[in-house]
């Protein structure tokens, strides 16, 4: 198919812009490279430097490379920024989201692959999380993925638009060969900061919490693969031929580990200790989230190939030795 990849040049983006390549689609990227890389696009990958919200920009992209499916990953993804600046998040996630839905229906595309979070669930009822959970955010960042699934729901229901979003939990790791990670400025996610504290590249890791209801005291999330992430996105799309299809997914391994699982983990891996400190917990932060992934399991057939905490730390440390300065290397 030809695939337009909007925030192709990002970290969960280019993974998936490599994987659809090598699937023998036609991949052009449109990226506004705030936080994208232009190096992580691959040669030979049109890319469209310009904003999702910019309506003439996406439409040309649309016409020009032919687009069958548009798989979006661009978004504000930071929680805690979220809280600061809610305006920014809604403009950006929700308001520029429509012009790109509207660019899209005026050259008549109407195949979508939505990246969610499963961060529209807020404190979750019961664990692991499924489906039906009810959807009751407790950030700006998860009630804008929210905002915009309903109006997906709008769109399939009167113009006959189909979509699968996605409901993330924890992505993680780097691509195989090393060519591609995460590298993000400021970086927040967990298994980096480990790493780069045990390479002495910034101060102690900081533990939020160690009286939660848990094993060991400290939260628990579901690690997902960046490479696994991403090819549901590409399993997903014979799903959507038929006019008016509404799917939505959980992904992540239904395997959750504790922020100390991951400081031992990244110990393992580097045969170094990992430099931290206890801290108090943060505001909204659950205790476990991990997901039922039962449903993307038996619909997509898709089946993590980074099955352990280990496998996936693995990449991502090789990734971060070569690149200590992330792309800028």
């Amino acid at each position: 198919m030809n695939v337009l990849v909007v925030g192709g040049a990002g970290y969960i983006g280019s993974h998936c812009v490599r994987q659809a390549v090598a699937a023998g689609h036609e991949v052009a990227v449109l990226d506004d490279l705030s936080y994208g890389h232009a190096e992580s696009v691959p040669a030979g990958v049109k890319l469209y430097r310009a904003d999702m919200g910019d309506q003439a920009a996406v439409r040309a992209a649309l016409r020009e490379t032919s687009v069958e499916v548009v798989i979006d990953f661009a978004a504000f993804t930071n929680v805690g920024e979220s809280v600061q600046q809610p305006e920014r998040y809604h403009e950006n996630n929700v308001v520029r989201t429509e012009g790109l839905l509207q660019a899209m229906l005026a050259e008549g595309v109407k195949k979508l692959v939505f990246s969610s979070t499963c961060a529209t669930y807020g404190v979750p009822e019961k664990m692991p999380m499924s489906e039906d959970l009810p959807q009751q955010p407790i950030n700006p960042y998860g009630a804008t993925k929210l905002a915009v699934e309903r109006r997906l729901r709008e769109l399939a229901a009167s113009h006959g638009l189909s979509f699968a979003a996605f409901r993330y939990f924890n992505a993680a790791g780097a691509s195989a060969d090393g060519s591609i990670g995460e590298d993000h400025s400021p970086e927040t996610h967990l298994i980096p900061l480990a790493i780069a504290a045990a390479l002495g590249r910034r101060p102690p890791l900081k533990v939020f919490g160690t009286d939660y209801p848990t094993p060991d005291g400290t939260c628990l999330r579901d690690y997902v693969h960046v490479d696994d992430l991403s090819r549901a996105h590409l399993d997903v799309l014979p799903k959507l031929i038929q006019p008016g299809q509404a799917l939505f997914y959980n992904l992540g391994t239904g395997t959750p580990y504790s922020v100390k699982d991951v400081i031992a983990s990244v110990g393992r891996i580097l045969g170094r200790t990992v430099p931290h400190e206890l801290a108090d917990r943060r505001e909204g932060d659950p205790p476990a989230l991990y997901a039922d992934a039962a449903k993307v399991r038996r619909e997509l057939g898709w089946v993590p190939r980074y099955d352990t905490l280990d496998s996936i730390v693995l990449t991502a440390c090789n990734w971060h030795l070569a690149r200590p300065k992330g792309f800028a290397s």
